[in-house]
């Protein structure tokens, strides 16, 4: 059985968006272990990367704070609890795997948030969702750019020519 880690985010993704729904309802009985193992077990025929799944959800409630922070001024216009469940949750996801997962390239990174935000989002999430992640590569890119060190002029190459000895 091959690892379908579309599936896992969509699992992670259900996971995540019912811990916030039940601590928002201040659900006392809401276990994040319990409910990731069950929405795990429910699809655990289609999938066999479980330990992706685990560290996706896990990262995301651990660095939550951190990755708001760091995702509000990408998006000044939107107060972190004013966008939608959805776009947040993938927001997260997005960026978490961005920053702490560096085995998965940048653009599927970027293409699995804007597929989820078209399975579970509204009419412009895809859009937003792509615009933000889009904008933090690219800014998170240049300040690689400017953190490389200056490349040392290289000396103009010693001419082998001999110069001919007047007589």
């Amino acid at each position: 059985m091959a690892s379908n880690r579309h599936l896992g985010r969509v699992i992670a993704f259900q996971t995540l968006y019912e811990e916030e729904f039940r601590l928002d309802a201040s659900d006392p009985k809401f276990d994040l272990d319990e409910v990731l193992k069950r929405n795990i077990e429910r699809y655990k025929n289609m999938v066999d990367d479980t330990d992706f799944i685990i560290e996706l959800v896990h990262g995301v409630d651990d660095k939550k704070d951190e990755l708001d922070a760091q995702l509000q001024p990408v998006a000044p216009e939107w107060p972190i609890d004013q966008i939608s469940r959805m776009d947040r949750i993938v927001l997260r996801m997005g960026l978490y795997e961005l920053t702490y997962l560096s085995d998965i390239p940048t653009k599927v990174v970027i293409n699995e948030a804007v597929e989820l935000a078209k399975a579970f989002g509204g009419d412009n999430s895809s859009k937003f969702i792509n615009g933000v992640l889009g904008t933090i590569y690219k800014n998170n890119e240049a300040k690689k750019e400017t953190k490389k060190p200056a490349k040392a002029k290289k000396a103009a190459p010693k001419s082998t020519k001999k110069v001919a000895a007047k007589k």
